[in-house]
């Protein structure tokens, strides 16, 4: 900032511009920071992945694992650039938990004879994650990162979140192994037997009618159920996606039994919280014996 002080003219004035240096912060936008633009771009990602799902599983499929590569891809900006930031870590689980979740609800409407055990993945993903994620702020202070995670209370979220590569590992493959269960629900007739039955089959309907009726006389709506199954029968070879499952699904099962971890962990921390705070309060107040003998 400039101001201006007089200097000597031919009246005898002064007017001399005098230069004074005013720090003035910018304040910074968080919400522009680099990893945050590359969340913006992984919920953009996620939401274009779930508008094929129904009926793309080769475009869904391609969108959601870019959506899911850029997990680590985020992180390293915030590293490279120092733009590490609480809402940007909690942009990044939002994202991570709603795109997983989607997809789970997908699979359950798919496999519905397992739809209660994606349910379940459903709820513990995001019921480990929040109760470590509240645990850590509440005991361990705001300033506290919900990766660290001191060895004393649990050496295997410690290996966990400490070790990049593990993380990464075990979110990657326990994605794939989702997203081969949906390719699946397209390709194979073991897990996804169509709901019309054969047309050599007795029909049971009434005498008259044709054996193997027209789709359009059963699925009225073209987004029904029945009507989607039929689109996504047989529609790719299912080979890759069995070998990909095999193999993920050792991955996947250990990533479910840390967040398992993880959920009885933060339980036990807050509760071991709540225990010092209720000392604090005098709790339990000890109460005098109401029975008292009458002289």
């Amino acid at each position: 900032m400039t101001e201006t002080a007089p200097l000597p003219n031919g009246n005898g004035s002064i007017n001399r511009p005098i230069r004074r240096e005013v720090d003035e912060e910018e304040e910074e936008n968080i919400f522009l920071f680099y990893p945050n633009l590359i969340g913006y771009s992984r919920v953009i990602l996620a939401v274009a992945s779930l508008y094929y799902m129904p009926l793309h599983p080769r475009t869904c499929s391609l969108l959601y694992s870019i959506s899911c590569l850029l997990d680590a891809l985020d992180g390293f900006a915030a590293r490279r650039f120092e733009q590490s930031t609480k809402f940007g870590a909690v942009l990044d689980m939002v994202t991570d938990r709603c795109t997983t979740a989607c997809l789970l609800v997908f699979l359950a409407s798919a496999f519905p004879r397992w739809s209660i055990v994606f349910q379940g993945l459903i709820s513990l993903d995001l019921a480990s994650h929040y109760m470590h994620m509240y645990a850590t702020l509440s005991m361990g202070g705001s300033g506290q990162s919900h990766k660290k995670v001191d060895e004393s209370r649990s050496w295997v979220l410690k290996m966990y979140y400490s070790n990049n590569k593990v993380l990464f590992t075990f979110c990657a493959l326990n994605e794939l192994f989702f997203i081969a269960l949906y390719l699946l629900s397209f390709s194979s007739p073991y897990l996804s037997p169509t709901l019309l039955k054969d047309s050599q089959e007795p029909s049971s309907l009434q005498p008259g009618s044709p054996a193997a009726p027209k789709p359009s006389l059963l699925f009225t709506s073209p987004w029904s159920a029945g009507a989607m199954e039929m689109a996504r029968a047989n529609k790719m070879d299912s080979t890759v996606p069995w070998i990909l499952a095999v193999i993920s699904f050792p991955v996947m099962f250990g990533k479910q039994i840390i967040n398992v971890v993880q959920l009885v962990k933060a339980s036990k921390w807050l509760a071991e919280g709540d225990r010092l705070e209720r000392r604090k309060q005098g709790l339990p107040r000890k109460r005098a014996s109401q029975s008292k003998k009458k002289l």
